[in-house]
């Protein structure tokens, strides 16, 4: 199960962005650093959630939090898909206090029909691209309503939930230290996640650390220095890390066109709807 590193798109300066989505732009698997939303306006599809598969319908809400991989697998012919991407930074200011609580709440969520109606409305509004603030003042009215919606269903076990919350803000800790802080053990926990996400609390966990560590480079840290505050045991460790998960060695991805490569990948349409 591989996965591209692909930074949500987000045209000029603004913080985050609303998709509507088109075949020709389908990205394979990838994961980000910026949460993200899909709202399902029209037909059906698959998606494919790390190990899992996941159905969706029209009206249904669904979530990635920042390192979940995903990919459109098939839909319908009548498949009508809004995409909404954030900064974590600006995310969190959009959600205020509710932000820790918005990563563990549902993956999918059904809207009912006023509340579909809604938020269908404000992604299919022009947006002005060349005004950053109005482009982010109608992100964000979209993502308090959404994770609003959110926040009162679950989905997850409660030990996933806690770990989700904790690991984000947090991926630098070991899972014994994980397992004191959510209050459980390292086995038990460990399923749950890997049962809810569709991926291991290591794998997960790794992502993390190396979005972190791209993240502190690009900021103009040396890889050593991003390597350690990244929570990473040593360079040595995230260099080996680096290559296992994104097919290179940190200084070809920052010092060639190999990371552009990755970002503006497309997969082709199936040919076969569901």
């Amino acid at each position: 199960m591989d996965a591209l590193y692909q930074p949500f798109p987000m045209p000029g300066s603004a913080r985050g962005h609303i998709w509507h989505h088109v075949p020709e732009t389908r990205r394979p698997r990838h994961f980000h650093a910026e949460p993200e939303l899909n709202l399902i306006a029209a037909g059906r599809a698959t998606f494919g959630v790390g190990q899992a598969v996941m159905a969706v319908v029209a009206g249904d809400l669904l979530w990635w939090p920042p390192g979940q991989d995903h990919v459109l697998l098939d839909a319908s012919d009548d498949f009508d898909l809004y995409v909404i991407g954030l900064t974590p930074g600006f995310s969190d200011r959009a959600l205020g206090d509710g932000a820790t609580a918005a990563a563990a709440s549902a993956a999918r969520f059904r809207l009912e029909g006023d509340d579909l109606a809604k938020l269908a409305a404000i992604c299919a509004a022009p947006l002005a691209f060349g005004a950053t603030s109005d482009v982010e003042r109608r992100v964000g009215d979209f993502w308090r309503e959404a994770h609003r919606l959110r926040a009162v269903a679950h989905d997850r076990h409660l030990l996933t939930r806690r770990t989700l919350e904790s690991v984000l803000a947090r991926p630098d800790l070991k899972r014994s230290d994980l397992a004191q802080l959510v209050r459980g053990n390292v086995s038990e926990l460990s399923r749950h996640f890997r049962q809810d996400v569709g991926l291991t609390l290591t794998t997960y966990r790794t992502r993390l650390r190396l979005l972190r560590f791209i993240d502190l480079v690009d900021r103009g840290q040396r890889f050593l220095a991003a390597a350690e505050e990244a929570g990473f045991g040593s360079y040595s460790q995230c260099h080996r890390v680096f290559q296992h998960t994104l097919g290179c060695a940190p200084r070809l991805f920052f010092h060639s066109g190999v990371r552009e490569e990755m970002r503006d990948r497309y997969d082709p349409w199936p040919a076969i709807p569901v």
